[in-house]
């Protein structure tokens, strides 16, 4: 256990450093830098820019050095916490992601808190009562939930949400307190807030679990341990609940790798549509703008995110499934 766990770490460590050069390199490759596209940003609204400031923004930065060098000069000021200066918003990478990430963190934290709560009881019971009524109902709604995008789903709710419930769409805080220091009342705008962004993030997440719960469930309680434990008189809950779901439970654990990024990121065409300030839309922003501290520090960060989600997928299969462990001795 103890051995699998340091090659899980060291291999994870030697990921992160390679996500790192990659993700280096793809913030290069476009055409330019953040001064060539800082210069056609003043030149469209009518200013104009001379050389020696040119030059002296490219100094500023480090963008006329080698690329090899721009990168360990990076890679050098992450080490002890320091990613950067953004270039567009003029304050320090940190500072700017932090404004935002814990925003991301809430809203993703309750979307996954309604996905699990929903899509774990609804894909037993729809395992358990194949072919009835409740089955036919929740497979019709996850194919809806499904085959709905998000962005159209997240344009329906802001208009049922505004005409027929009076709900504030758009934004996670009313104007008053956009600005406001934290208190009980910001607290409860935000919460109020909130609702539309989870149900529309939960929605596609549910129903793919739901599908995945109940075929995975439907091949478990055909197997012949099953058979033998109501033969042996158990509690049909029992018989269910003790080995079947806990088996068909491996995709929610799976599932832990994607989530982790999903935090950070959030789903960018729904916060572009919702106008929330996740940091999503910070990370299309940063890229349009070739903003690359603040890009490369996002993208690092979703990579870094990915490889822990994985590893934290990886413990949790080893612990829900008996015979991940007993492959692994």
């Amino acid at each position: 256990m103890l051995a699998y766990c340091l090659r899980r770490l060291a291999l994870a460590l030697v990921t992160i450093w390679s996500i790192s050069v990659l993700t280096f390199i793809i913030i290069q490759l476009p055409p330019g830098d953040f001064a060539d596209a800082y210069i056609a940003q003043l030149s469209s609204s009518g200013s104009t820019v001379s050389l020696d400031e040119v030059a002296s923004l490219r100094e500023m930065y480090g963008l006329g050095q080698p690329m090899h060098v721009q990168y360990f000069k990076w890679l050098s000021r992450m080490v002890v916490g320091d990613f950067g200066y953004s270039m567009e918003w003029r304050r320090p990478v940190v500072d700017v992601i932090g404004d935002r990430l814990w925003l991301t963190l809430a809203i993703s934290v309750a979307a996954l808190i309604v996905t699990w709560g929903l899509a774990l009881p609804i894909g037993i019971y729809s395992a358990v009562r194949q072919y009835s009524a409740g089955d036919y109902l929740f497979t019709l709604v996850g194919f809806i939930g499904l085959a709905v995008p998000n962005f159209l789903l997240a344009l329906i709710l802001m208009y049922l949400g505004y005409t027929m419930f009076g709900l504030s769409v758009g934004g996670l805080f009313s104007p008053e307190f956009e600005q406001a220091p934290w208190s009980w009342a910001k607290f409860l705008d935000l919460l109020t807030h909130m609702i539309l962004p989870t149900i529309v993030l939960a929605t596609a997440g549910t129903a793919y679990l739901i599908r995945i719960m109940r075929a995975n469930l439907l091949d478990e309680l055909r197997m012949p341990y099953v058979v033998t434990a109501r033969a042996k008189g158990l509690p049909e809950w029992r018989v269910i609940m003790k080995y079947p779901v806990r088996v068909a439970l491996n995709p929610f654990a799976s599932s832990v790798g994607y989530i982790f990024p999903h935090i950070v990121s959030g789903s960018i065409i729904i916060s572009l549509v919702l106008a929330l300030p996740t940091v999503g839309p910070l990370l299309l922003r940063a890229l349009v703008a070739q903003d690359m501290f603040l890009a490369g520090t996002i993208v690092l960060l979703l990579g870094v995110l990915t490889v822990i989600g994985t590893f934290v997928s990886d413990l949790l299969l080893m612990w829900i499934d008996p015979r991940i462990r007993f492959q692994i001795h």
